[in-house]
């Protein structure tokens, strides 16, 4: 019946959802990193370091309200766009990014609603009064990654594969021309070989040339180290977190100077990057204020390990069951 076929189609869709959803805190990376599928709008906007105005999006029926923000949320500038855009985020601790380190170009883009998608939209606007610059749709599923310090340039992952997210490029767009340039970024030490792992969350140096993302690397843990200006990239190496210890809730910081990241679990100090050198060298253990090992707040997605593993593996059961469902609800055509 008509009805049935109804009913057989959003099953499909239902189990879908479920199973791209589960996809999000288990997703692989490359050595140059892979952003965030799932969670691309950030409900707190983004704003420069030091600096009280904020920038964030609100729905508008179809379209988009651009807010700037003062101090105390009071609104300086607000703007209407066509169409549905959110500030991007970056990292599974919500981390948004988007507004260049001078504070003239923000990025906003199209939420992803589904796994592969056949193009992505991005809509890029002068922030001293929210003027729309321009409102790219670039043919192809894309994330926003980076963006430069000057926001000369905008830094992308290209998806190439509509059944793996894993398999994808690193791409560079040239604002002033809108256009994609050729070739990839990576870390030129970087032969072929895979590092597996989510982002956790990001820090940037002060002046927004480089861009730092933790992964967890599933039992081997990595900084990608992203130079927004000059269009390079390293992959450093970070020794295993503590035993016990929460991935999701370990977190990067970066010294009055910027020459140094700290690298900090739950349990304490992990790791000290030279941001010169790339070097890594393990600190003394921290001591908390009653003996034991120093913890930070927790946070990421449900703050507790298990739970990618948990979610795939109830999304592949709904999956599943909605799909024989909806094979048991397909109309049957009469002799």
């Amino acid at each position: 019946s008509e009805e049935g076929a109804m009913v057989a189609r959003w099953l499909r869709v239902f189990g879908w959802v479920l199973l791209a959803g589960s996809w999000a805190p288990v997703a692989l990376a490359h050595a140059d990193g892979l952003p965030v599928l799932g969670i691309e709008g950030s409900a707190r906007g983004v704003q420069a370091p030091g600096s009280p105005v904020r920038y964030l999006t609100r729905p508008a029926g179809a379209d988009t309200r651009v807010l700037k923000l003062g101090r105390g949320g009071h609104t300086i500038t607000a703007r209407r766009i066509g169409g549905r855009l959110v500030v991007p985020v970056v990292a599974y601790d919500g981390s948004p990014s988007g507004l260049s380190a001078d504070a003239r170009t923000l990025v906003l883009i199209r939420p992803r609603v589904r796994f592969p998608q056949p193009s992505t939209e991005l809509a890029i606007l002068a922030t001293r009064r929210l003027v729309l610059r321009t409102q790219l749709r670039l043919r192809g599923d894309f994330s926003f990654d980076a963006i430069s310090p000057d926001g000369a340039w905008i830094y992308l992952i290209q998806y190439t594969s509509a059944a793996d997210p894993t398999r994808y490029r690193v791409r560079v767009l040239n604002v002033h021309t809108g256009r994609l340039l050729k070739g990839d970024i990576a870390d030129p030490r970087d032969h072929g070989d895979t590092m597996r792992g989510s982002p956790i969350t990001r820090t940037s140096s002060p002046d927004g040339r480089w861009v730092y993302t933790l992964y967890d690397g599933l039992g081997k843990p990595f900084v990608h180290a992203l130079d927004t200006t000059g269009r390079r990239a390293r992959c450093i190496d970070l020794p295993a977190f503590p035993a016990g210890s929460d991935p999701w809730a370990a977190r990067v910081q970066l010294n009055p100077d910027g020459d140094a990241l700290l690298v900090r679990t739950d349990q304490g100090s992990q790791a000290i990057v030279d941001t010169r050198t790339f070097s890594v060298r393990v600190p003394a253990p921290t001591v908390g204020p009653r003996g034991g090992p120093h913890r930070t707040e927790r946070g990421g997605v449900g703050g507790l390990p298990l739970l990618p593993a948990l979610m795939a593996i109830f999304a592949g059961t709904i999956f599943v069951i909605c799909r024989r469902a909806s094979r048991r609800l397909q109309p049957v055509k009469a002799p």
